[in-house]
C-alpha cells in the first residue's frame, strides 16, 4: 500500500456548497450597513449579503465547480427587486428581503436547480440580512428596525453581475468556515 497517496483518488472529499447571485458593490454596502445595524441589537453571525440561487448540496468541489461553469453558460445579467423586509421560520431564514418573484429571478433559480440537480419544496429569492433563532416577537421588531435603519429598502432594484460557488456547511452556525470558492460573471446581453 502507497502510504504517500494520501486521500484515495477514488474517495474524492465531499462538502456543502451553495450558489449564491452577489449584488453589485454599492448593494452589498448598503446591505451591509443595515445587516450591521440588525446584529447590534440582535445577534448572530457576519455573512456576505447573497441570494441564494441554489441551497446546500453535497459535492466534490471539481463536481461544484464544474456544474456552476455549466450552468453560468446559459445566463445572462438579470434584475433583482426586494418586495419587502419578510420574516421566516429557521436560523438562515431569520429576517430577509423577499425579491419579486419575476420570471428571469423564477428561471434562473429553475435553471441552476436542473443543473446542480437540486429539490426543494419551491425556489423563494430572498436576501438575507439577518441569521439567528430570535422569538416572533424579536423578529418583528427586527423588522421594524429594518425599515428604520433603511426606509427605502423595499424599494431597492440591482442587477446580479455574478453567480459565487460557497462552500457552506450548515452545521456551522458561526459561519467560521464558509468560503468563496469560485465566481463567474454571467453575459451581459
Amino acid at each position: 500500500m502507497d502510504v504517500h497517496a494520501g486521500k484515495s483518488s477514488q474517495h474524492p472529499k465531499k462538502d456543502v456548497y451553495s450558489v449564491w447571485a452577489l449584488p453589485p458593490e454599492h448593494v452589498t454596502e448598503r446591505v451591509k450597513k443595515l445587516m450591521a445595524g440588525l446584529r447590534s441589537e440582535f445577534g448572530g453571525p457576519e455573512f456576505e449579503p447573497h441570494v441564494t440561487v441554489v441551497g446546500a448540496t453535497t459535492l466534490t468541489e471539481d463536481e461544484a465547480r464544474d456544474k456552476l461553469k455549466k450552468a453560468c453558460e446559459g445566463l445572462k445579467v438579470y434584475d433583482a427587486t426586494v418586495e419587502k423586509v419578510a420574516t421566516g421560520n429557521f436560523f438562515y431564514q431569520c429576517v430577509f428581503l423577499l425579491l419579486n418573484k419575476t420570471s428571469e429571478v423564477m428561471e434562473t433559480g429553475a435553471h441552476c436547480w436542473s443543473h446542480f440537480g437540486f429539490k426543494s419544496s419551491a425556489y423563494m429569492p430572498h436576501l438575507s440580512i439577518l441569521y439567528g433563532d430570535l422569538s416572533e416577537e424579536e423578529k418583528q421588531r427586527a423588522q421594524q428596525k429594518a425599515y428604520a435603519l433603511d426606509e427605502s429598502i423595499d424599494s431597492l432594484s440591482f442587477p446580479i453581475t455574478r453567480l459565487a460557488l460557497y462552500k457552506t456547511d450548515t452545521e456551522d452556525k458561526t459561519l467560521k468556515s464558509w468560503e468563496k470558492v469560485t465566481e463567474v460573471a454571467l453575459r451581459n446581453n
